[in-house]
């Protein structure tokens, strides 16, 4: 085994094989046992996009919460299920079935473009200058987070992230956007494994099996993640369970893994010096 990739593997906390409902279980008890930590708490805050890790994260959650009313026998808690349009979004089927598989125990929707549209007009005006189509998207992954902790503000609630390791490795994530959270409830899995979870859970299987795409540009809507990144999550997956994925591939994931080793850490101060390296 490659060097780094064994330092990735331990820094990504990844298992060559899970069981599944032990790792449901994991992740429950997690949120459960944090959700009792605190007692001010009442309400775990999640954007669902219709895609596999919100889908995950968001069952795994309402079976938290689920849990913790059936112990005290009483409606005390709750999981918010949030849409976060901008505008109209292609995949919206997608976003009401992956609810109905959730049942949350409350669902809400925020249109995020006139805040998305407002930020972007002020900033050209301000500089004189164009905010180009991939600046935008991140905009829009920053916008999305304001409105679920906004939520969670008002419901006494925690944010959930959906980050997983295949994604953590590449950084495949908005810095202050999606990869701003909580509680990341299914990092220490891959994709594959997640979709084991799912699959485990009863969920639809067009969920788990379509295409995962961040969907931020409009240049390029729909654009699958696997272009992006110029690797497929099946080379990510079996990189990440310890197995050769040949030179080419191995290059892409730790190029990515170096490159964003900043949005894995907190704000750098003067004693951090792995961006020296």
């Amino acid at each position: 085994m490659r060097k780094l990739q064994s330092q990735i593997i331990k820094e990504m906390n990844v298992q060559p094989t899970v069981d599944p409902k032990e790792e449901i279980r994991r992740s429950v008890e997690f949120l459960k046992s944090y959700m009792k930590k605190y007692p001010f708490l009442r309400s775990f805050v999640l954007g669902i996009s219709g895609g596999q890790d919100s889908t995950l994260t968001g069952k795994l959650a309402q079976l938290a919460v689920t849990e913790l009313n059936e112990e005290l026998d009483e409606e005390k808690y709750q999981f918010i299920a949030v849409r976060l349009p901008y505008g109209v979004q292609a995949d919206e089927q997608d976003c009401q079935d992956a609810l109905a598989f959730i049942q949350p125990s409350k669902s809400i929707a925020i249109n995020i473009k006139a805040s998305v549209d407002g930020m972007i007009e002020a900033v050209e005006q301000s500089t004189n200058d164009k905010v180009s189509d991939f600046n935008k998207g991140n905009v829009k992954a920053r916008e999305r987070m304001i409105a679920q902790y906004t939520v969670a503000g008002m419901y006494n609630g925690v944010v959930l992230g959906t980050d997983h390791s295949a994604e953590a490795v590449t950084g495949f994530f908005t810095k202050f956007g999606d990869g701003g959270a909580d509680l990341v409830p299914i990092f220490r899995l891959n994709k594959r494994q997640g979709k084991l979870l799912l699959k485990e859970l009863g969920c639809p299987e067009h969920l788990y099996l379509k295409q995962p795409t961040a969907d931020l540009e409009e240049d390029r809507p729909q654009l699958p993640d696997e272009d992006a990144l110029g690797v497929t999550y099946e080379q990510i997956d079996d990189y990440l369970e310890g197995k050769d994925v040949g030179e080419k591939a191995s290059e892409i994931i730790e190029g990515h893994f170096l490159k964003t080793q900043h949005k894995r850490s907190l704000p750098i101060t003067v004693f951090d010096d792995f961006w020296k390296e």
